[in-house]
Order: C-alpha cells, then sequence, then structure tokens
C-alpha cells in the first residue's frame, strides 16, 4: 500500500531563494542556512522571525529548496507547514512575504498575524 509523502514544511520562490543566497554571501559569517521561525507579538498574535543559522541543531526542521537551505525549530513547525516564502521588491521597498494556508488573520500593517497551527496528523503522514 502506498504512502502519502509527508507535505512540505516551507518552500521558496525563486526571488525569495536568490536573496536569501545573497544575504547569506555577503554575510562574512560561518552560516549555513537561513532559521525560519514564529514569535508572540504585534497586534495580531505572532510574526515571523528570519535570522541567519551557524549552526543546525538537532531537533531542527531541515529544508532544501532551489538551492537554499532553511532551519526551522520544531516548535514552529506547525506553524508554518505549508508556508511560500517570497521576496518582492517595488519602487518603496523590499521585503520578505508569506503565504502561509494556516493565517487566519492579519494586522493591518502586515508585521503580525493570527496563525492557527497545522494538525499534528498532516505531518504524520507518511510517517
Amino acid at each position: 500500500m502506498a504512502r502519502l509523502s509527508r507535505p512540505k514544511v516551507m518552500s521558496l520562490t525563486d526571488a525569495a531563494a536568490a536573496r536569501v543566497k545573497s544575504i547569506i554571501d555577503a554575510s562574512g559569517t560561518p552560516a549555513v542556512a537561513l532559521r525560519v521561525g514564529v514569535k508572540n507579538g504585534g497586534c495580531a498574535g505572532v510574526s515571523y522571525t528570519m535570522e541567519l543559522a551557524e549552526r543546525i541543531e538537532p531537533t531542527d526542521e531541515v529544508i532544501d529548496d532551489k538551492g537554499v537551505r532553511l532551519v526551522i525549530d520544531p516548535k514552529a513547525v506547525l506553524f508554518l507547514l505549508g508556508t511560500e516564502m517570497d521576496f518582492k521588491v517595488d519602487r518603496l521597498s523590499a521585503n520578505f512575504s508569506f503565504r502561509n494556508p494556516n493565517e487566519t488573520a492579519a494586522c493591518g500593517c502586515g508585521e503580525s498575524h493570527a496563525i492557527t497551527p497545522a494538525a499534528a496528523e498532516a505531518l504524520e503522514a507518511g510517517a
């Protein structure tokens, strides 16, 4: 009997992958990945976090996509399941954005979001 494959926690657009690569290359640090997570805060509940990771912890979720390595803290996996990270440039700004199917609301400024964790069963598919 064939098993379902486990859903990908996160993916990157081509623009996001190119920008992450350039940030890591220009960082001047021994960064091995970009760490993505969520933290409590803001008017809607949580904010996305990003920082360069110099090492991968044994409990981190590791994602390789388009030549870029992301690491996700296990506490953030259910909040980020199915999220696509993009990088957009317009006349007045350049920033990363997240298309998260678990997001239920966002504040007016776009800095914080309400996210309902995915069901744990979604991770167990195919396990």
